[in-house]
C-alpha cells in the first residue's frame, strides 16, 4: 500500500479548488435539524421544496470554545447531503456512523464548507444549505455522488479547531539518548542528527509527556511534524513550514508503518522523537512502490520525525 509522506486528510469526501465564496449575509436553511450536540442530528427537508440560490446558515447550537480561523484544521462530526432542484435529498455522508469525527482543512474546502466553519465556535452545531455556485457547481462530483447543479446540505458539529501554529507548550530539548538526535526546544522543534549508524529498529523517546488521554488505534489524530533524513540531516517536510496542521486515522495503515506503531499509547499533548528505519518508513515491504523521490526520500532512508500530539478523537 502506497502511504502518503506523513499524513493524510479524513475529509477527502469536502475537498474541492472551487475558490471564492461571494454573496451578502447568509439567508436561513430551510431544512429542520433536531437533536443536540454530539448525537445524530434528524433532518427534515421541506416537502415539495427546492433549494434556494443564496447561501444559507444557522447556529443551532452556540458554542463557548475557540473560533475557528481561516487556515485552521477543524475536527467536526457531520452528516451531510444533496438537495436537488426537483426536491429529493440524498445522504452522503456520515461521521456519527462510524464514531469518528471528520478533518476539515479549512484552506482546501469548497467555499461553502468553508464560509460554514470559519468563524464557528468549537462545542457549536451549524447547518448550512450550500448552493452548486459555492459547493461543485455545474459539474458536480461523480466520484463522491454529487450531481451537477446540486446543493449541498451540511450539520456540522464542530469538535476542536488547530492553528497552523499550534504546537505542545513548553517542550524541552531533548539531547539524551546516546546516539540519537538531538531535538531544541521550542515552538517549532529543530532536529540535529548524529554522524552515527542510525538504530535498525523503531525507536521512540518522549521529550515531553502530554496530559492528555492515551492515543488509541483508530483514533483521528491532529499532529504537527518535521521529518528529517538521517544520513544528510536534511529535513524533507515539516507541517509548521507549510503553514497546515495535518490529520490522519492512526493504526489503519494511512501513514507510515513507524507512525502507527509509534504514535499508539501516547498521550496528546506529548512531544515525541521517531526514528524509523527502512522497514517502517519507505523501505517496507508491503509497498508497491518504495521511496518517495518527490522530497528525496530513497527505499534505504532511515527517517527521524519530531511529532505534536496536538488531538485524538
Amino acid at each position: 500500500m502506497r502511504r502518503s509522506l506523513a499524513v493524510v486528510s479524513a475529509s477527502v469526501l469536502l475537498v474541492s479548488s472551487l475558490a471564492g465564496c461571494g454573496g451578502d449575509g447568509p439567508a436561513d436553511p430551510e431544512v429542520e435539524v433536531s437533536g443536540g450536540f454530539g448525537a445524530v442530528p434528524a433532518v427534515e427537508f421541506p416537502k415539495g421544496g427546492a433549494p434556494g440560490e443564496a447561501f444559507a446558515l444557522e447556529t443551532v447550537v452556540e458554542g463557548d470554545g475557540k473560533v475557528v480561523a481561516d487556515g485552521d484544521l477543524v475536527v467536526a462530526d457531520y452528516v451531510g447531503y444533496t438537495w436537488a432542484q426537483g426536491g429529493t435529498s440524498k445522504l452522503i455522508g456520515n461521521s456519527f456512523q462510524g464514531g469518528t469525527p471528520a478533518a476539515f482543512p479549512s484552506w482546501n474546502l469548497v467555499p461553502g464548507l468553508k464560509r460554514a466553519l470559519v468563524g464557528a465556535k468549537a462545542g457549536s452545531r451549524v447547518v448550512a444549505v450550500i448552493p452548486p455556485k459555492d459547493g461543485y457547481g455545474d459539474k458536480g462530483s461523480d466520484r463522491l455522488g454529487i450531481a451537477a447543479d446540486d446543493a449541498l446540505v451540511y450539520v456540522l458539529d464542530v469538535r476542536a479547531t488547530f492553528p497552523k501554529g499550534a504546537s505542545v507548550e513548553d517542550a524541552p530539548a531533548f539531547a539524551e539518548g546516546a546516539g540519537l538526535p538531538e531535538v531544541a526546544a521550542g515552538d517549532v522543534p529543530g532536529i540535529k542528527v548524529p554522524k552515527a549508524a542510525p538504530p535498525k529498529k523503531l525507536t521512540v523517546e518522549t521529550v515531553k509527556t502530554g496530559p492528555g488521554p492515551e492515543v488509541k488505534g483508530g483514533d483521528l489524530l491532529a499532529i504537527q511534524y518535521v521529518g528529517a533524513l538521517w544520513r544528510d540531516g536534511k529535513v524533507f517536510s515539516s507541517s509548521w513550514t507549510d503553514g497546515k496542521v495535518y490529520a490522519a486515522v492512526i493504526g489503519q495503515q494511512q501513514v507510515i508503518k513507524g507512525w502507527d506503531e509509534a504514535l499508539v499509547g501516547k498521550k496528546v499533548g506529548s512531544r515525541l522523537l521517531v526514528v524509523a528505519p527502512p522497514d517502517m518508513a519507505y523501505g517496507a515491504k508491503d509497498m508497491a512502490v518504495k521511496g518517495l523521490p518527490k522530497y528525496g526520500i530513497k527505499e534505504s532512508d532511515t527517517l527521524v520525525y519530531v511529532i505534536d500530539v496536538l488531538g485524538a478523537f
